[in-house]
């Protein structure tokens, strides 16, 4: 028997080798699961094979709902609600089927991606809505339109849908990391992001929840840019774009002052006018609430700021284009530093740094690793550049000096 399986050009490479590797023939096609399945069903006619569809046929719900059964046998005990993951339907279908036949208490709710939510808008407006853009960070759910099977069993069977953004599911995927070492896709972390955004929305205590995680077709590369959202994501980080006097240390009395009792996981900042510096800058946060301590704490020192924390262009793209050229920079020299990446560290080194010469590009990211690394841009005085070799001892991080490096010519 020969297979032919379509699927969109975003698909992870990882998934794609697993397809052929089980002798299936892969025709990619398409940015999304729409497009790909119109492109199956022409393939179908003209070579005379049977499309099965992937959600909107009995048999395939049924499959799925196999699914329910496994969790009712291996709960070994009362369980309050299911999540499961939503792109057509077929899963959801299928397990809600299934589970409110045998215990209708159970809840069951879908999750999807706010930007690939098909199911939620068709159940809000009571028809099947057509989505006019599909997200696909979430390939595994970008469908633009769910099944109409799909649609009438979660209609009459599901208790609602949870819609989560980006950073939730990153977040998601590294509470699978650490939970079971098991890497999930955007789309296998789905439910889980929907579980603990409703169990913290709703300030449930005490339930057996179940998650379902339905996929781990992860490309390496891309798990550079989950780490980046995770923190986000878990509410452990928030992003500020923040206003300070143009001054020699001037930063410092803003850590002193802003973050009290909050480590600094991300600082950037380019001298672009002579009276004010804007600097964008990331604060580690202990829980949900204290994001607010934080802002409350920015009000208080009278620091003119703007909260990034939901701001999609700042994560995506400014918070990695902050810097350029500085034509108000004067006798500019331009440094790397190390130092033990620990609590409180970056705030070390600018205290030690001190008020000598004016600070004037500084970029800082803390990735977790064992030493931190910063790109420092100082003002130094042609008459005082006899200064800095002692100072630097004095100072006692590791450094290497790049005022003559190419690219920062070409760029800063």
């Amino acid at each position: 028997m020969n297979a032919l399986i379509v699927m969109p050009m975003t698909t992870p490479g990882i998934k794609v080798e697993a397809v052929k590797a089980m002798g299936a023939e892969v025709l990619l096609h398409g940015d999304n699961y729409s497009e790909a399945a119109e492109r199956c069903a022409d393939v179908a006619k003209e070579r005379g094979m049977t499309f099965i569809h992937p959600f909107d046929d009995e048999w395939v719900i049924a499959g799925q709902g196999t699914i329910g059964d496994e969790i009712m046998r291996q709960s070994g005990g009362r369980i309050d609600a299911i999540f499961v993951p939503v792109g057509g339907g077929g899963l959801i279908a299928g397990v809600a089927a299934f589970v409110k036949a045998l215990d209708p208490n159970i809840k069951v709710f879908g999750v999807e991606p706010d930007d690939s939510d098909a199911m939620a808008q068709s159940l809000d407006h009571g028809e099947l809505v057509d989505l006019d853009s599909v997200g696909i960070f979430a390939d595994g759910v970008a469908v633009r339109r769910v099944g109409e099977l799909t649609f009438e069993l979660c209609r009459r069977h599901v208790d609602g849908v949870i819609r989560v953004n980006t950073d939730a599911i990153c977040g998601a995927i590294k509470t699978g990391y650490l939970a079971t070492r098991a890497i999930l896709e955007p789309a296998g972390a789905l439910a889980l992001a929907g579980m603990r955004q409703w169990v913290r929305d709703t300030g449930t205590t005490g339930q057996r929840l179940v998650a379902i995680n339905s996929g781990a077709n992860m490309n390496f590369e891309r798990l550079r840019y989950v780490a980046e959202r995770t923190l986000i994501g878990e509410q452990r980080e928030a992003l500020f774009a923040v206003t300070l006097p143009e001054a020699p240390g001037a930063l410092r009395r803003f850590l002193d002052v802003a973050c009290d009792g909050h480590n600094i996981t991300e600082f950037r900042y380019r001298l672009s006018d002579r009276d004010q510096a804007h600097i964008l800058v990331g604060v580690s946060l202990e829980g949900p609430g204290d994001r607010q301590t934080v802002v409350d704490s920015l009000n208080q020192s009278g620091f003119a700021f703007v909260d990034l924390t939901d701001n999609e262009l700042a994560k995506t793209h400014v918070r990695h284009m902050v810097g350029g050229r500085a034509d108000a920079a004067r006798h500019e020299r331009l440094f790397r530093f190390w130092f033990p990446e620990r609590p409180g560290a970056l705030r070390k080194f600018l205290t030690a740094m001190g008020q000598t010469w004016n600070i004037s590009l500084f970029h800082y990211r803390l990735h977790g690793g064992d030493y931190g690394r910063v790109l420092v841009g100082l003002e130094i005085p042609q008459a005082e550049e006899a200064n800095l070799p002692p100072f630097l001892a004095e100072l006692g991080y590791r450094y290497e000096e790049e005022s003559d490096n190419p690219v920062y010519r070409l760029f800063l």
